[in-house]
């Protein structure tokens, strides 16, 4: 599971006045990919907030827009692991059109917060050896 993909379609309220993706929703589409890639790692995130009382926030996103996505086009959305600490992981992302069109790149910082108190917390052991395996 070295590249996880996703399919998306572009519905008319993805898109701004000039018909192209507003550039927030490639944040959603984005979004859904990491959580499609932690639930075929074997962890829904409600499960990993029940039973071991974490979650998984967004915290840096570096982003590259590099063409327009348009109405009713259908996308890919990649994931990968980049990077696993203590507390974080690292996502690479791609949204690609076709076979090889990249319209944008990202890189996401993800941190493992404590359920309750909204702290970094260390991503529990059987969980980050799951995650590192999905690295290669």
């Amino acid at each position: 599971m070295s590249v996880f993909e996703w399919p998306v379609r572009i519905y008319y309220e993805d898109t701004d006045a000039g018909g192209v993706v507003y550039y927030a929703n490639y944040l959603r589409f984005l979004e859904r990919a990491r959580t499609e890639w932690l639930r075929a790692a074997g962890f829904g995130q409600d499960a990993l907030m029940r039973e071991a009382g974490i979650l998984f926030a967004v915290r840096r996103v570096e982003i590259d827009y590099l063409l327009p996505a348009r109405f009713d086009e259908e996308l890919r959305v990649e994931a990968r692991i980049a990077q696993v600490s203590k507390v974080s992981m690292t996502f690479a992302q791609r949204i690609v059109r076709g076979a090889d069109t990249v319209l944008c790149t990202a890189t996401v910082k993800v941190v493992c917060l404590d359920r309750d108190e909204f702290r970094p917390k260390a991503i529990p052991q059987d969980i980050r050896k799951k995650i590192e395996n999905a690295q290669h």
